[in-house]
């Protein structure tokens, strides 16, 4: 594999997974069954808010990213009874923690935004 090749299939999947994330996180538009009333636009963006104000990384996206990086590179050097790829197995398993833990936190952002526009009454289902 050439490495314009590696580089294009590590950075592919990036895109992907960002170009899915537009309703996701403080972006989230929660479907409401019944009727709303004219405030809904300005409670939605002041919930969208509230959830935008939650940190995506702090400091326990480090920590799993570190839990990543060492378990990639034991498991390979296990595996693989050699430590010729370890350094890429630690990036991978970086990169997979500390992405793990901010789909995490996305995901609370959501629930934010949810549990905030069903306390402003609207009948949030999903």
């Amino acid at each position: 594999m050439t490495m314009p090749f590696r580089r294009l299939s590590l950075i592919l999947p990036a895109i992907l997974v960002a170009g899915a994330c537009t309703n996701t996180g403080a972006n989230y538009q929660p479907i409401v069954d019944g009727p709303v009333g004219p405030n809904y636009n300005v409670d939605l963006q002041q919930c969208q808010q509230l959830a935008a104000s939650q940190s995506s990384v702090d400091g326990s996206t480090a920590g799993n990213a570190a839990i990543g990086a060492v378990g990639a590179a034991a498991v390979t050097g296990i595996v693989q009874d050699s430590s010729d790829n370890l350094g890429r197995a630690a990036v991978a398993g970086a990169l997979v923690g500390a992405g793990a833990d901010v789909i995490n936190k996305n995901q609370n952002k959501e629930v934010i935004v949810r549990n905030c526009m069903r306390g402003r009454g609207y009948n949030v289902v999903g």
